[in-house]
């Protein structure tokens, strides 16, 4: 029995951590796996070789290349034949339905991951595209929410509400967890005093994450608490970021750029607490998950799944609110280390307790009938 995982890409991004989590999760427990990409070259391309699982690539040569690809996705489904096929996000999704109507042999699983999308600062393809998904859904057999808002969202908005369950993302309690080589390595290449207080934002660059509400909120803070330092750890357009740094530039040194890392459990155990600033979409932030995995206190906004994943093990604001952001780290920030540790290893156990990868692929097995 094969399941063919169907991807965009490998590249980073809390989704496709997730499927190579989930696709290893599997392979090991000794299912048959494979997972097909638009676009090789991803981050977790190489996680994935490691694992032994197959990684095709559908080499799509760009937006404009369609047919040619479609024809080498059918191939590959009418080889493949897998008894399972589970896609992620938009495009992949409304393309398996084609697959469905030509093939008629797999089980169709849609993988969906945001919540309360502000569509309206897209462009118009990706507006469409969320229409026709919601139209098409009712021809997938089965669709996977990682949230409680997502499903409530994709239901509100067309999706059938009887096909989609929820399983929240899987976190590897083994891989993220506090480092304290990783964080004195870290705070010595930013040059962060272990008297300074760092709270970071894990996020690419893109208007749901809302960096501006958390630069006005650092802001804020630095008024109060010099010894406070900010950081931002992510990438995003050009053009967008240029104008993100352009309204951080008052900040001056106290807030770092430092792009996208791939030693995250090093960077997650640098912070002193962790942030997430989104305005609209998320479902299940893998950022929050990962900093508490690695023992950091976090605030967050009101978005999505973000106050049930914190629970009581940090703070909940209201969301495009800098005062409410600026006071709830404030509420952190002045605690004093001992209780800042005690509410970092409250946060470490919840999600081992709630939110550890096992339960993601024993939940999936389960679901998907492959137990």
């Amino acid at each position: 029995m094969t399941t063919l995982f169907l991807a965009r890409s490998l590249d980073r991004g809390g989704a496709e951590r997730q499927l190579v989590a989930l696709a290893k999760g599997l392979a090991t427990n000794g299912h048959q796996v494979a997972v097909a990409v638009f676009y090789a070259g991803g981050v977790f391309d190489a996680e994935l070789a490691a694992a032994g699982v197959r990684l095709i690539n559908l080499d799509k040569k760009g937006r404009w290349d369609v047919l040619s690809f479609l024809i080498r996705l059918l191939t590959l489904v009418r080889d493949e034949r897998p008894v399972i096929l589970h896609s992620y996000l938009t495009v992949p999704n409304l393309l398996t339905v084609m697959l469905k109507f030509l093939t008629h042999d797999s089980r169709i699983i849609w993988g969906v991951r945001a919540s309360n999308m502000d569509l309206s600062r897209y462009d118009k393809l990706s507006r469409l595209s969320y229409w026709l998904e919601c139209r098409l859904s009712r021809f997938a057999d089965l669709i996977i929410a990682n949230s409680q808002a997502g499903k409530q969202y994709a239901a509100d908005n067309g999706f059938c509400a009887d096909k989609i369950i929820v399983i929240p993302n899987g976190i590897d309690t083994a891989f993220f967890r506090f480092d304290l080589d990783g964080r004195q390595r870290v705070r010595s290449e930013w040059k962060i005093t272990e008297d300074e207080i760092l709270v970071g934002l894990t996020a690419r660059l893109d208007p749901m994450k809302d960096h501006a509400t958390f630069i006005a909120a650092a802001n804020i803070v630095t008024q109060l608490h010099p010894n406070v330092r900010f950081v931002c750890i992510g990438s995003g357009p050009d053009g967008y970021a240029a104008s993100l740094k352009q309204r951080a530039a008052s900040l001056g040194y106290r807030l770092l750029w430092v792009g996208p890392r791939d030693d995250m459990s090093a960077v997650y155990s640098a912070l002193d607490i962790a942030s997430s600033s989104s305005s609209f979409g998320e479902g299940f932030s893998n950022t929050i998950a990962e900093a508490m995995a690695c023992s950091r206190p976090c605030v967050v906004t009101d978005v999505g799944d973000s106050a049930w994943i914190v629970g009581n093990t940090g703070g909940v604001v209201s969301a495009s609110n800098p005062e409410a952001l600026a006071t709830g780290l404030l509420k952190l920030i002045n605690l004093s280390s001992r209780d800042k540790d005690e509410l970092g290893s409250k946060a470490r156990i919840r999600v081992e307790q709630e939110f550890a990868i096992e339960t993601l692929i024993t939940r999936t097995e389960q679901i998907l009938g492959l137990s």
